[in-house]
């Protein structure tokens, strides 16, 4: 019987079918950067104040500025106040110029912005002063898209295949993200966003099997990488995008339009050979590795592809496989929470980028950037130090960075930002990481499963992160220690987890009885019964 790994060197491990398909993950992996940061610029701050326009029933000839002066009240810098304003009165003009109005209450009227403000969530939907917090919480329910989504199409993937999964993803993500900008009702818009939400994480998980499956072993890195720093060219380019469009009907139309640009990939996009042999859809399976050994300018030979048959009919797995045995539950949860603590400080320092005092589209230009040699720099340090290093040493240096900017004064607001810059790019580079070692971790059967389920648990983290900002009012450090200590405790735990640069894709769970990974020497041990043979990986990754 011929192993699915050797047929993959025979095809070619990275030819041109390998990497034109790695260039059309990438561009979906790009267009998904807008619905992930694209609503920060959406609701930036606004100068505001109370509507009073009861005063006009008693004096309609005032001037703005006398009816500001008469039914606004000022703060201790001697701005007008956002949120409160006098209590209305029926006294004549005359007594409220002469004795003036002392009780203040909440605007009752709604607000008024300034006549040259341009469009956006904020004046659209009123989300300012008791109703600023519907901002946060509509990122929250974004994110809870993205968990529903880890749910759903992780376990659809594994089910329908993954190129079905990632066409159905991107219609979604295009259709709802369009409806978005037309929609006149806050709650409405929200929930739109929370199916994106949804769309977003099937692409995500999507590329992250189909890329991983068609390559061989050296390039299984490579293929996540280069679409994750594709993710980070996109978010770049939002910057531009949100500088240039700040009406936000229009910047929601044009970040979520040109995914229907890729509508050809109904036709070229292939199914993962891998997981049709699993599903014993052998012919299939066939036929898109003599295509692949075609474009790849191979021979592949007829007996050959006779001997790539299951060994045995393939049940699709579930959640509770991954807890049956005692090694797989160990990598779930180790895994499950390093995804976690990735998604909590990614989000927790890219969604308060504001904070930091330079200019917001500026700052999102740097973290994009940031991102890319920090993503592309990992396809190297995973093949000189292996995935469990540079996972543990990642996380350690990003925690580190967030447990320092606690220990210095705001008073040096550069020192700041360079240190969260640096705790980013690490996170980032852990992110990428954690894609390719969970798709190398679990096996085929059920790695959209068990990788699901690690993307559910880092959007609970996605979930949490906009409320732990919500701690600094008992204490300003607070945010910062929970975002630098549960990497630390992650990258710790990493250790624990299996080697796996070098080996060979699992297929079954049941192989988890028949061979075992090991680390020491670079060799991996198989075992037959009671005897042990070992040969060594000269293979690097």
């Amino acid at each position: 019987m011929t192993h699915f790994g050797d047929i993959i060197n025979i095809i070619g491990e990275m030819g041109p079918f390998q990497k034109w398909l790695v260039l059309m993950l990438s561009l979906a992996n790009f267009l998904t950067a807008f619905h992930m940061f694209g609503q920060v610029f959406m609701v930036l701050d606004v100068p505001h104040h109370c509507k009073t326009s009861w005063i006009y029933a008693i004096s309609p000839n005032l001037t703005e500025e006398q009816l500001l002066n008469l039914t606004i009240p000022r703060n201790t810098q001697g701005s007008f106040e956002e949120c409160l304003m006098y209590t209305p009165v029926n006294w004549d003009i005359d007594s409220i110029v002469d004795y003036g109005l002392n009780v203040t209450k909440k605007c009752q009227e709604g607000w008024v912005y300034s006549s040259e403000q341009t469009p956006t969530l904020v004046t659209q939907f009123d989300l300012v002063c008791d109703r600023e917090e519907l901002n946060d919480i509509s990122q929250s329910i974004y994110m809870l898209g993205l968990l529903l989504g880890a749910v759903v199409f992780g376990s659809l993937s594994d089910r329908i295949g993954r190129r079905p999964t990632i066409l159905l993803s991107m219609l979604v993500m295009g259709a709802f993200g369009v409806g978005a900008a037309f929609v006149s009702n806050f709650y409405v818009y929200v929930i739109l966003r929370c199916l994106v939400g949804a769309a977003v994480s099937g692409i995500f998980i999507g590329i992250l099997a189909l890329g991983t499956e068609w390559v061989g072993v050296p390039y299984r890195s490579h293929t996540v990488i280069v679409a994750h720093c594709c993710f980070s060219v996109g978010q770049m380019v939002l910057a531009g995008l949100a500088y240039g469009v700040r009406n936000w009907r229009l910047l929601q139309i044009a970040g979520s339009a040109p995914v229907f640009c890729l509508f050809f990939y109904i036709w070229v996009l292939p199914e993962s050979a891998r997981w049709l042999v699993t599903k014993e859809k052998v012919k299939e399976a066939k036929k898109l590795l003599q295509k692949a050994a075609s474009v790849n300018r191979r021979t592949i030979a007829p007996e050959l592809l006779d001997q790539l048959t299951p060994e045995k009919k393939v049940k699709s797995g579930n959640i509770l496989d991954l807890f049956r045995k005692k090694c797989l539950r160990k990598v779930t949860l180790v895994m499950a929470y390093v995804w976690f603590v990735n998604s909590l400080v990614y989000y927790g320092l890219s969604l308060n980028m504001g904070s930091f005092g330079l200019n917001i589209y500026l700052t999102q230009l740097v973290f994009g950037a940031v991102e890319i040699p920090a993503r592309f720099g990992c396809i190297f340090l995973l093949q000189w130090f292996g995935r469990k290093k540079c996972q543990s040493c990642f996380l350690v240096l990003g925690g580190a960075m967030c447990l320092i900017i606690t220990c210095i004064p705001k008073d040096l607001p550069v020192v700041v930002t360079t240190l969260a810059v640096i705790g980013k790019f690490a996170i980032a580079a852990s992110f990428s990481i954690t894609y390719v070692y969970s798709a190398e971790l679990f096996p085929t059967i059920i790695r959209q499963t068990g990788v699901g389920l690690c993307s559910m648990s880092s959007r609970v983290g996605g979930i949490i992160s906009p409320l732990i900002g919500l701690l600094d009012k008992y204490h300003p450090a607070i945010p910062m220690v929970i975002f630098g200590s549960t990497p630390v405790i992650a990258g710790i735990l990493c250790f624990l987890l299996p080697e796996t640069g070098g080996k060979e894709l699992q297929d079954h769970t049941e192989e988890d009885k028949e061979s075992q990974w090991a680390s020491e020497n670079g060799h991996l041990k198989l075992k037959d019964g009671d005897q042990d043979v070992g040969h060594t990986k000269v293979t690097r990754f």
